[in-house]
């Protein structure tokens, strides 16, 4: 079989080779992948700044879609033509996160979905929503399930504001949840052209960081009234360090951020006076578990969401990363798996 392998970092070192067919043992299941969605984790494993002392060679990319071509022996939960996904942490199947379950994530600790076939465990799959292409469903496993659960953390309801950084998988994911749940979303981009994208897709209001840098009081602004704390209820935080401080100011009192990314980093120290003064929660998000993902899965699936992707030729897997690289794509970017 074909697969993109890692043999040294970088993205024009990203390899197309032949690589043998994965063995299926008791208890596994070996899926078609059909297509292939990336997020900024797949940048930073290519580049070697995620783990610089990753044993390589090493398939690429958590997030991948498929269908069941064959199942081992006592194998009970699929057979073949069942249209699967992978899960991102292939030991966190429910409950909390524990060191034991955070080991096997796909395309990091062990070979991704980045190429034709793969062999996983019978519990390291979901099924997908019926209503949903491969690519489309491709995109779920890791920037849905964060998003999800960065909702999540925000006790979202009806009437809330939410905040979301960008346009990336994570936030565009994190749009259309909250306008599942009621939600008013607000969001800020270096782009005019990505938040009347954004605003189709049910964003409240929009501003540039570029032009507005001091987006925080903007915030402050858009969620004023009478008799209401100033700030919205939560921010889904990609930036990291570079931002945290003005998206704590963005808070109401006791609201929550959702550290998702470290995008943007700051020389400043660790703003603990501002957590202190708003009562913030602030709630770190590592993608989810397999209960999680089947979650969410039912909401899509009712609620007849459709993931905002744009779809590449398998040999463009470059260019993909390269665009990612320079922050070109709104929403997610897949690649068919040809």
């Amino acid at each position: 079989m074909r697969a993109w392998q890692i043999t040294r970092f970088g993205i024009e070192e990203l390899q197309l080779a032949e690589r043998p067919e994965p063995a299926l043992q008791a208890g596994e299941v070996r899926v078609r992948v059909r297509a292939v969605s990336f997020n900024y984790r797949d940048l930073l494993v290519v580049t070697g700044r995620y783990n610089p002392r990753m044993a390589l060679p090493r398939i690429p990319c958590s997030d991948g879609a498929g269908e069941v071509l064959e199942v081992g022996a006592g194998v009970t939960q699929w057979k073949p033509g069942d249209r699967v996904a992978g899960i991102f942490m292939q030991n966190w199947l429910e409950g909390d996160l524990t060191p034991a379950k955070s080991r096997g994530a796909l395309g990091g600790d062990i070979d991704g979905m980045l190429a034709e076939e793969v062999v996983l465990r019978e519990s390291g799959l979901v099924r997908i929503p019926g209503h949903l292409s491969f690519a489309e469903a491709s995109t779920l496993p890791c920037a849905a399930v964060t998003a999800w659960n960065a909702l999540k953390a925000g006790d979202v309801k009806p009437g809330s504001t939410v905040l979301i950084q960008g346009t990336g998988g994570v936030s565009i994911f994190a749009l259309q949840f909250a306008r599942m749940r009621g939600a008013r979303v607000l969001g800020i981009s270096s782009s005019d052209e990505k938040l009347e994208r954004a605003q189709r897709l049910g964003l409240a209001a929009g501003l540039n960081y570029r032009n507005h840098p001091d987006w925080e009081r903007w915030a402050a602004d858009e969620t004023g009234g009478a008799g209401r704390d100033t700030g919205v209820d939560l921010v889904v935080e990609v930036g990291g360090p570079g931002t945290l401080e003005r998206s704590l100011k963005a808070i109401r009192t006791g609201g929550t951020v959702a550290q998702i990314g470290v995008l943007a980093q700051s020389a400043e120290p660790f703003p603990i006076p501002l957590v202190l003064h708003k009562m913030a929660r602030l709630q770190g998000i590592y993608v989810g578990s397999r209960a999680d993902f089947v979650e969410m899965n039912r909401a899509i699936e009712l609620a007849q969401l459709r993931p905002v992707c744009e779809e590449f030729d398998w040999q463009e897997t470059h260019a993909v990363l390269r665009r990612m690289e320079r922050g070109g794509h709104f929403g997610k970017m897949v690649v068919r798996v040809q």
